[in-house]
């Protein structure tokens, strides 16, 4: 990964306190694991930034090397990786999620 893709990445994480690189868009996923992880935000009325790594095929490889993880989309939440489609899903279903965002400091629909 080149410097110009990890400092795109890095100032994405850094200026959102909730930063979700996905396939698509929130109103127009293309991917179902992408529109999953974005549909639980929606849920939880959280304000987040999202990035379409569609658009730009060094950001899409450049996310995976950067976050040492396989597969998008991917979630960081105040600069920290939380995880995948599998992981999030996991997390809102637990209840961890909104324990999560609290924790943060992030106001979600109780």
């Amino acid at each position: 990964m080149d410097d110009q893709t990890k400092e795109i990445i890095q100032n994405h994480i850094d200026e959102n306190d909730i930063c979700l690189f996905m396939k698509g868009t929130p109103d127009a996923p293309q991917c179902g694991f992408s529109m999953a992880v974005s549909n639980i935000l929606k849920i939880l009325e959280v304000n987040y930034n999202s990035v379409n790594v569609l658009e730009n095929q060094s950001l899409r490889e450049g996310i995976k090397v950067f976050s040492d993880w396989p597969t998008i989309p991917q979630l960081y939440i105040k600069k920290e990786f939380v995880g995948g489609c599998d992981i999030i899903k996991e997390m809102y279903e637990s209840g961890e999620l909104k324990k999560f965002l609290s924790d943060k400091g992030i106001n979600y629909k109780k």
